[in-house]
């Protein structure tokens, strides 16, 4: 067995004879860590992620405090619902107007509903930075429930930049929404247009008896028909008693 020594950084075995070093190149300095790429073993497909914000033009986005109104407990008290960005998106094509509210960090929202024109933002008692309103149907929980909600900002401009954005976007629905347009404005109106429904429906049920014909008519017929064939059979039966009273022959009694 043969051992082994290192002379002068060289490999020698014991008989002195040397052996070729292995030396280590150093990487140039400066130069970008090498990283190692590894294949996947199986390609998955890219998922585009919608957040039904695409077909919506922002009209105002503000920093606030969301609080819902919470019923079920006794007795009923204001509850945080969550702090982030509250945006009034309007829709491109529909013109239907939102309010959209996400949770900092985690993104979850924390109001979404609709703005409709009878919508009234009306100040908080005892903040000038609070407004609270009333929802029919918000779908922060994926399901729609009526809610009454409070929002706080940060100032005083906030507030009102809010408010103004929020009476702009009423009458946006009022006049350009879809929902909205050709409603009547008064009751006259609607009253009118009742009227002339009911005048069609009454219209339409005439026509309706004049083409097909009813049970009542068609019991008329049944009695005109027996009627004529009775008195046809009686006329009959009294030409008969005729011919047989003009053939007899009567002879008198010796």
């Amino acid at each position: 067995m043969q051992s082994v020594n290192f002379l002068n950084g060289k490999l020698a075995t014991e008989n002195g004879s040397a052996e070729p070093s292995v030396t280590l190149e150093e990487s140039p300095p400066n130069s970008p860590p090498i990283e190692p790429h590894f294949e996947p073993v199986i390609q998955l497909p890219i998922v585009e992620v919608s957040t039904n914000e695409e077909e919506e033009q922002e009209l105002i986005k503000l920093r606030a405090k969301l609080y819902r109104y919470d019923t079920s407990d006794t007795p009923a008290e204001w509850k945080e619902r969550g702090t982030g960005e509250a945006k009034l998106l309007r829709h491109k094509t529909k013109n239907t107007v939102r309010v959209v509210m996400r949770r900092d960090k985690t993104l979850k929202i924390c109001a979404n509903h609709f703005v409709w024109p009878y919508m009234e933002l009306n100040p908080n008692c005892g903040s000038d930075r609070a407004w609270v309103w009333s929802a029919l149907a918000d779908f922060a929980d994926e399901q729609p429930k009526p809610q009454l909600l409070a929002i706080k900002f940060a100032n005083v401009e906030n507030a009102k930049l809010w408010k103004e954005a929020f009476e702009k976007a009423k009458k946006i629905v009022e006049s350009e929404c879809e929902a909205y347009i050709g409603k009547p404005d008064s009751d006259q109106e609607s009253e009118a247009s009742c009227s002339d429904s009911e005048e069609e429906a009454d219209s339409k049920t005439q026509d309706k008896e004049k083409a097909s014909p009813t049970s009542s008519n068609i019991d008329d017929k049944k009695h005109s028909k027996e009627e004529k064939s009775t008195s046809s059979e009686v006329t009959k039966a009294t030409e008969d008693m005729t011919k047989d009273l003009t053939n007899l022959k009567v002879t008198e009694q010796e």
